[in-house]
């Protein structure tokens, strides 16, 4: 099947067994290529016809044998994502040509001899789901909370984030946004962020961030040159705005580290919600592109933790869930929002790029 080819086709996510990891893979094709990523496409889908050889190794032979929901496992980016640091640090020079965009004929056999060479390198990135930590988001989220200032919610925000990865979004108040037009955040902010932007600005005004934490599961350390090299290679090698974009956020955190403990989400913010709240704050759950990799019964906790906890929001204490998650039916990415005590009904401010290149604005 040809790239320009590929159909996304929706499945359950958690469906198992042979035809789901085919099915996973071509749907990355697909997704890959409707994003702007020709050579990520292309890795997806060697791989893809490296399930019907017997090429590959032992991480191949794991990948067609895949016991999990491998939609939901992200199956096919932890293979991208170990071929990339293969590439990245210079470990296997024959797949270059592949990552130069210069589309040599026999990529499917260049992966399979990458991927038998290195295996005991490989499999390791199996053992977990990818991280997507990705500052260009935090456009979404400005956004996101300047609709809520002009909504009345007090300007200080006090931010709770799961699925952190290396905090990068936690951050945000140290990047600089133009948004449709609309500018906030420091003026001498190393990191400035200028998202293609449809539809009409969100509103003007400021917020300030007076709190920061998150969770993961696998916290990544962005001062640890080896953890910031593997977050780098989960980025698409298209995309050289967002390693550039890494780096300033690589040095943000050596001066001022962003707040992460190793937990559960559902615990984290049980733990976090208990907490008395300060006069005069908006607390907000925030996240990106983690949904999908927590699990139902935890999301249903996390639903009735903010309902229990919106229940408690008053005026001078208000609560808010802001998400940039993506659409199963659509697969595209959706800015939504609730907030409390005006009621839990979600809005969906803006569809947006996953990695920040554009947001559609709705307001």
């Amino acid at each position: 099947m040809a790239i320009d080819k590929a159909r996304y086709v929706a499945i359950d996510p958690d469906a198992t067994g042979p035809e789901a990891v085919a099915r996973a893979f071509e749907n990355q094709v697909a997704y890959c290529r409707d994003n702007g990523a020709p050579i990520t496409a292309q890795i997806c889908q060697s791989l893809r016809e490296l399930l019907d050889t017997d090429r590959g190794g032992a991480v191949m032979r794991r990948v067609r044998r895949w016991a999990g929901p491998a939609l939901s496992d992200a199956l096919p980016l932890r293979v991208v994502g170990g071929l990339h640091a293969l590439h990245l640090g210079g470990e296997e020079l024959s797949i270059g040509p592949i990552y130069e965009g210069l589309d040599p004929t026999n990529a499917t056999e260049l992966i399979a001899n990458a991927i038998e060479r290195h295996e005991a390198f490989l499999l390791p990135w199996l053992d977990g789901p990818p991280q997507t930590n990705e500052a260009g988001r935090s456009s979404g989220f400005a956004a996101a909370f300047l609709w809520l200032v002009d909504r009345g919610l007090p300007g200080d925000f006090d931010l709770l984030e799961i699925g952190s990865s290396a905090g990068i979004n936690l951050m945000l108040r140290r990047y600089r946004y133009n948004l449709g037009g609309v500018e906030v955040g420091p003026k001498a902010a190393r990191l400035q962020m200028t998202p293609e932007w449809c539809g009409s600005p969100p509103p003007e005004g400021d917020f300030d961030i007076v709190g920061a934490a998150g969770c993961d599961v696998a916290p990544v350390d962005l001062t640890d040159a080896a953890q910031a090299l593997r977050l780098k290679a989960y980025i698409w090698p298209e995309f050289t705005e967002r390693f550039a974009r890494m780096d300033a956020a690589i040095e943000a955190a050596k001066t001022f580290p962003p707040e992460i403990v190793r937990m559960r989400a559902a615990d984290f913010l049980a733990e976090r919600l208990d907490r008395p709240q300060q006069q005069g704050t908006t607390r907000v759950l925030m996240h990106s592109v983690v949904w999908q990799y927590v699990p139902q019964a935890e999301q249903e906790r996390i639903v009735e933790l903010m309902e229990q906890a919106g229940g408690r929001a008053g005026e001078s204490t208000p609560l808010a869930w802001v998400s940039l998650e993506a659409n199963r039916d659509t697969h595209r990415h959706e800015l939504t929002v609730s907030y409390w005590p005006d009621g839990d009904m979600r809005r969906r401010l803006a569809t947006a790029h996953p990695h920040g290149k554009w947001v559609e604005w709705r307001g």
